[in-house]
C-alpha cells in the first residue's frame, strides 16, 4: 500500500501519474479502494436527486451522516437544494476541487462526465453501481484520476468500517445474537 498523499491545495493526484507510462486501467483491489476513501476529503454528487426513492438520495444522506467526514457537494441542474445543501449545475460551477465524483448517471453520459472530473482537477472518478464504461475509465485514467466502477461508494465505506448491513445501513450492534424483545 502507499504512502498517504499530502492533500492540501495543489496535491498530486493518488496512484501512479498521468501519461503513457502509466498503464492500462485495472479494477483497483480492495486495498486500493480504502486508500481512495482515507484519501479523500470532497466528493461531488454527480446525479443527485431529491427523491429519496432514488439511489443517489440514499448515497448522499448516508455521506452526511455521522459515520462519515467528508464534504459533499451535489451536481444536479435541475435541482436547487437537496438535504438542506446546494446543488450546482455542474462540477465547474463547484466551490472548490472535488477530490471524488461520484457519478449517478446514464451509460451513455459517462465520457462526458468524466472529462468534466478531469476538468474540475478531480483525483478519483467512482462510477456507481451497474455502471461501467471502458471510455468513461479510459478518459479518467489516462487524465491521471483512480476509477472506480460497478461499485456503491456507501457499500464500500460502510464495508471497510464495520457498518454494513444485510439492508445497507448501520445498526449499530456488534452481536451475533438476536434480541429478544421484552414481553412486557
Amino acid at each position: 500500500m502507499s504512502e498517504p498523499v499530502d492533500r492540501g491545495p495543489g496535491a498530486p493526484a493518488p496512484g501512479p501519474p498521468a501519461g503513457p507510462d502509466r498503464g492500462a486501467w485495472h479494477e483497483p483491489t480492495a486495498s486500493e479502494r480504502l486508500r481512495m476513501l482515507q484519501q479523500t476529503r470532497t466528493i461531488a454528487i454527480v446525479g443527485a436527486s431529491s427523491n429519496p426513492a432514488r439511489p443517489s438520495y440514499f448515497v448522499a444522506t448516508y455521506l452526511l451522516s455521522s459515520s462519515t467526514d467528508y464534504e459533499v457537494w451535489f451536481v444536479n441542474p435541475r435541482e436547487r437544494e437537496i438535504l438542506g445543501r446546494p446543488v450546482y449545475p455542474s462540477l465547474s460551477d463547484l466551490p472548490g476541487r472535488p477530490d471524488m465524483v461520484d457519478v449517478f448517471r446514464r451509460h451513455d453520459d459517462l465520457p462526458a462526465v468524466a472529462e468534466e472530473a478531469v476538468d474540475a482537477g478531480a483525483h478519483i472518478l467512482w462510477i456507481q453501481l451497474g455502471l461501467w464504461n471502458e471510455e468513461a475509465a479510459s478518459v479518467a485514467h489516462a487524465a491521471g484520476l483512480d476509477v472506480v466502477m460497478n461499485r456503491c461508494l456507501k457499500i464500500e465505506h460502510a464495508r471497510f468500517h464495520g457498518g454494513l448491513h444485510l439492508a445497507g445501513f448501520d445498526t449499530g450492534v456488534i452481536s451475533a445474537r438476536r434480541f429478544l424483545r421484552n414481553p412486557g
